[in-house]
């Protein structure tokens, strides 16, 4: 009961860069609990890894970002780093779908950290959840990946990316308001039980929707968009 009271009256941080902020991060890697809980989070996400809900056709959404969002909000930034190596890792070894490529670790590593960075003790808003899944989405999945996946095919398969590259970045660009609607309602559903269970520090719960939302969904649908297209045009 202790536990659960320290967890509910824990401190919300405004933003990560603080001291304090990291202190509370490095301190969940002294809990058997929390490390637990990661191992259960890992496994979850290597096996959701090829679980995935049908949008439309060729156009599906993977669970396993769910999971990872709401491991990061719950066990902080440094331990979410760790969580991401080894769940690529061991994914990769247990589950191989080609060749093992150790700088796809850079990538799965920046989408925990962006989650936790964005979720980890602090105020839950719509508005975090969509400028989270938009860095992550243009950012990580486009900007940081793409030449990742360059050299992938390069040094790995001997072949040219060109013909990936723009399908890639546009069903990103199409996932983003998508996903990013269905980690509002993921976080609806799950976050008011926990906090009311002690499991989660009170405050976090701000998910009203909003108009404004929505018109920051589209400005940064837009933008995106923008972007990959004068992308294209100038190579």
């Amino acid at each position: 009961m202790q536990k659960n009271q320290s967890v509910s009256n824990a401190k919300l941080f405004r933003t990560p860069f603080s001291r304090e902020y990291w202190r509370a991060a490095l301190a969940e890697f002294k809990s058997l609990k929390m490390l637990l809980f990661a191992a259960l989070i890992v496994a979850l996400r290597i096996a959701l890894k090829s679980v995935s809900i049908p949008v439309a056709a060729d156009l599906k959404i993977g669970v396993g970002f769910l999971v990872n969002a709401f491991g990061s909000m719950v066990y902080g930034p440094v331990i979410a780093i760790a969580g991401a190596a080894v769940s690529d890792t061991l994914g990769a070894l247990l589950f191989p779908s080609g060749p093992y490529f150790p700088l796809f670790l850079i990538t799965e590593i920046a989408g925990s950290l962006v989650f936790a960075l964005f979720f980890y003790r602090a105020e839950i808003t719509s508005l975090r959840v969509i400028l989270s899944r938009f860095c992550i989405d243009f950012f990580v999945n486009i900007v940081l990946q793409t030449p990742i996946m360059m050299a992938y095919y390069q040094i790995m398969l001997g072949k040219s990316y060109k013909v990936f590259h723009l399908p890639r970045i546009i069903k990103n660009l199409v996932m983003f308001p998508i996903e990013s609607v269905v980690l509002i309602l993921f976080f609806q559903l799950l976050i008011p039980p926990l906090t009311q269970a002690g499991q989660l520090p009170k405050g976090m719960n701000k998910l009203a929707f909003t108009k404004r939302n929505i018109t920051v969904l589209v400005i940064l649908t837009l933008i995106g968009a923008a972007a990959v297209a004068v992308y294209a045009l100038t190579r």
